[in-house]
């Protein structure tokens, strides 16, 4: 099917038309900064920016995470055909954009909300935070502790060196060589990475580390189930109104914390770090409650509205009394006032964690590694805020 006729079949609404329409309005320059030219020699092709974005976002805002699933649409499905025109679009490429543009996307994050608070699309007066893990790449019996580790590190080695002794064998072409010396090397490494983990939580005073060779910075967290399985920690800050309206995410950190605990403060400069400015009300459930975060709230003019303890069940108050500051603060939420505001976090803070995962196809991370995790998240939560705000946004 020609690219005329695909102009006909897309509606003038549909949701790649209004992506690719968005794209178009943004600077996109920070992620082709590092790319570099050399006169009188001929470059391989490049694939536009704004087509890989647009095909990214498009698929997760249709529960698609695999590159090797969008490659497989952009020849057979007409919105994908699209967006991708007359460029040849593969795997490789999609996910080495998706995991080599971690400060790009941050930036374009922040550029958005950024879009949205210049145009009145977006107020700081309300937020919600909540948290929720997402399913690792790794299995649980990837997990291993140290001895195992050892001899995990002893069998890598010598993988890569029979890997390294096959280099001659003519059955063997060059590009498959290479693929198995990149794999041979790649476990390896992760095996490295996981001792060292298992060093760094021994140093902690943690019991019997364990570290995966799968992905050595996820962690076993509990789940939502009940259940204990290697996840990482999505905190999300969403803004809004108690009434309706979208839902903004305006601040977005990976962890690979099991707990919420101590997640208020880094949150809090999270979204001034972006946006420039505080909430003035936030909203959180009582597994982020530390002291010191609502403190250091207060000190920024931050009002924090969530559950408080009695002190004789408290944890962080030994002597079974609050200091003056705590003890106010316990004082406000028990106002009628504050519990009709604090109602309101569950339909703000729920809301993103439900679609990242229900509709934006979010229920586990198919990347390694932090910096990668962080990168599929920043994508889900680009897709959301402006699917969130097109009509407002294209004046609409």
């Amino acid at each position: 099917m020609c690219f005329e006729v695909l102009e006909d079949v897309l509606p003038p609404d549909h949701r790649a038309r209004l992506l690719w329409r968005l794209l178009e309005t943004m600077d996109l320059s920070e992620f082709v900064r590092d790319r570099k030219s050399v006169k009188g020699h001929a470059g391989r092709d490049v694939t536009s920016v704004r087509v890989l974005l647009t095909l990214w976002l498009y698929a997760i805002s249709s529960g698609i995470g695999s590159a090797r699933e969008i490659e497989r649409r952009v020849g057979s499905d007409d919105a994908f055909r699209w967006i991708a025109g007359d460029e040849r679009v593969g795997r490789t490429v999609l996910s080495e954009f998706r995991t080599h543009r971690h400060e790009a996307l941050d930036l374009l994050f922040s550029n958005v909300l950024g879009t949205l608070l210049h145009k009145g699309l977006l107020s700081l007066d309300l937020v919600a935070q909540d948290g929720t893990r997402v399913r690792a790449s790794a299995s649980a019996p990837s997990f291993r502790q140290a001895d195992s580790l050892d001899a995990c590190r002893e069998q890598a080695q010598l993988h890569v060196k029979a890997v390294l002794a096959e280099a001659d064998d003519p059955e063997v072409s060059a590009a498959e060589q290479r693929g198995r010396e990149a794999a041979a090397h790649d476990y390896a490494r992760r095996v490295e990475e996981a001792i060292v983990v298992v060093k760094e939580l021994a140093a902690e005073g943690k019991k019997k580390p364990r570290a995966s060779t799968t992905d050595p910075e996820a962690r076993v967290m509990k789940m939502g189930d009940g259940g204990f399985r290697p996840a990482y920690n999505v905190q999300m800050a969403t803004a809004g109104s108690p009434e309706g309206g979208p839902r903004t995410i305006v601040g977005l950190r990976v962890t690979n914390l099991g707990s919420d605990v101590g997640a208020i403060s880094p949150m809090l400069n999270d979204v001034e770090r972006r946006t420039g400015a505080l909430p003035k009300t936030l909203l959180a459930d009582g597994g982020h409650l530390k002291f010191d975060c609502l403190r250091n709230a207060e000190a920024r003019g931050v009002l924090v509205l969530m559950p408080v303890p009695p002190p004789s069940k408290a944890p962080q108050s030994p002597r079974g009394a609050y200091d003056a500051p705590i003890a106010a603060f316990r004082a406000l939420m028990e106002t009628p006032e504050a519990k009709e505001l604090y109602r309101a976090r569950a339909g703000l803070a729920e809301l993103p964690n439900a679609h990242f995962k229900s509709r934006l196809g979010l229920g586990q991370f198919l990347v390694r590694g932090l910096e990668n995790v962080t990168s599929v998240a920043l994508l889900t939560g680009l897709a959301f805020n402006l699917l969130s705000h097109a009509p407002r946004l294209l004046g609409a």
